[in-house]
């Protein structure tokens, strides 16, 4: 028998993943902070992760990928030269008052020294001419980082300049900052190692790279700090320990001291108070969904890889598991077509959103089976209807409110 059709299917199974002892707690100074662990997509903590705030010189991440990725499509090479334009020289140079590579007006860089003006020295002026020798323009420039922002998932982020000099509406959230340096992470693993080198020298200065994290014996490996007088001092992080990297965001703190502090206690908390607890396997099926007009009525969802989620040592949090996809699906439905969400909570806090995809191919039915479908489809959207009429007052709400007083 083929099954009636739902628009969300949820799985509501609670996890006994916890065991009965007092639950760790966190608290930090920083205003907006997240940590993620970066294989499982695991949130192990956040504090105001979806308000915005101006990135200072974290937003040359968003420049940064930008240029890895015309590296790895080969539409640039590390020998590829930009001009260092007077714009770039004056306003990023040193009389910008800002970080700066000291790149000589009119001077042609190879991009990989560039590059490393750009993450190890956080300069202004290599940001700059990146930007117009790419763009033609800072302002076309922001304009490419917006769109790449939209193809990444960044969804409250605005760029407006590849330096992160204070803009009106340049905001960025904390969950956006460490969902951006997982990506460079998975998406560029031989040009991420240009986080981790410690010090770089151009025009005869030599300048230690600004992550505070790089000195300390946690496995810190990248990314990027940043300051403005509006929105503190911030850091996008990443550390790995025995396999496992954890990505952290703070900002808004007070000082250079503070943010090192902070960045610090959040990536050792986070590598010591968590034990990881798998829930499915890959490929395992984690639910059906529900398919209209197909061979199949139903179609198994799978994960790409395990699906792991973090737990606090000794925590009473209820964890619970819910797979969203709008639905039913409409066969043809391809193998490893992405079609949903499973939502993983811990206690009021979304600990994981992971992909779904199609564990199988479900081929359009035959005539018969779509006509049978549709004929319960109808069905269904009647009974649909007819409860949303009574549900919005416009049928004969007195009996429905007997019924709920009297059940039977």
């Amino acid at each position: 028998m083929r099954r009636p059709f739902t628009p969300l299917l949820w799985l509501a199974a609670a996890l006994a993943l916890a065991a009965p002892a007092r639950a760790q707690t966190f608290q930090t100074a920083a205003p907006h902070a997240i940590l993620i662990d970066a294989d499982s997509g695991s949130v192990l903590f956040e504090k105001a992760a979806d308000e915005r705030f101006a990135p200072a010189s974290m937003a040359k991440l968003m420049t940064t990928d930008i240029v890895f990725e015309a590296l790895k499509s080969g539409r640039l090479s590390m020998d590829t030269e930009f001009t260092i334009t007077e714009d770039a020289w004056r306003r990023g140079g040193a009389g910008g008052g800002g970080s700066s590579m000291f790149a000589q007006l009119n001077s042609r860089v190879k991009m990989s020294d560039l590059l490393r003006g750009l993450i190890v020295q956080s300069g202004n002026d290599a940001a700059i001419a990146i930007a117009e020798n790419m763009a033609g323009s800072e302002a076309a420039f922001a304009g490419i980082m917006n769109q790449r922002a939209k193809e990444i998932g960044l969804t409250n982020s605005t760029f407006r300049n590849a330096t992160g000099y204070s803009a009106p509406d340049q905001r960025v959230t904390a969950r956006d900052m460490a969902k951006l340096a997982i990506h460079i992470i998975d998406t560029y693993p031989d040009l991420y190692k240009i986080f981790a080198e410690k010090e770089f020298t151009w025009n005869k200065i030599r300048q230690q790279n600004r992550n505070p994290l790089l000195a300390l014996d946690i496995g810190a490996d990248g990314l990027k700090t940043g300051y403005l007088e509006e929105s503190g001092y911030a850091l996008t992080g990443s550390a790995v320990q025995n396999g496992q990297r954890l990505i952290m965001v703070v900002s808004g703190l007070k000082t250079a001291r503070d943010r090192a502090a902070e960045s610090r206690k959040l990536m050792e908390w986070g590598f010591r108070a968590f034990e990881p607890r798998q829930i499915f396997a890959a490929g395992e099926t984690v639910a059906d969904a529900s398919v209209f007009g197909g061979e199949a009525g139903s179609v198994p969802l799978v994960a790409k890889k395990p699906v792991r989620v973090l737990l606090p040592r000794g925590s009473t949090d209820r964890v619970s598991a819910k797979v969203i996809y709008q639905g039913p699906l409409v066969a043809p439905v391809e193998e490893g077509q992405r079609v949903g969400v499973l939502r993983v909570q811990r206690g009021d806090t979304v600990a994981l959103d992971l992909p779904l995809y199609a564990g199988a191919a479900v081929a359009q039915g035959t005539l018969p089976q779509r006509a049978m479908d549709a004929a319960l489809e109808f069905g269904t959207g009647l009974m649909r209807k007819a409860f949303d009429t009574v549900a919005k007052g416009k049928g004969k709400p007195e009996k429905a409110e007997d019924k709920a007083a009297n059940p039977t």
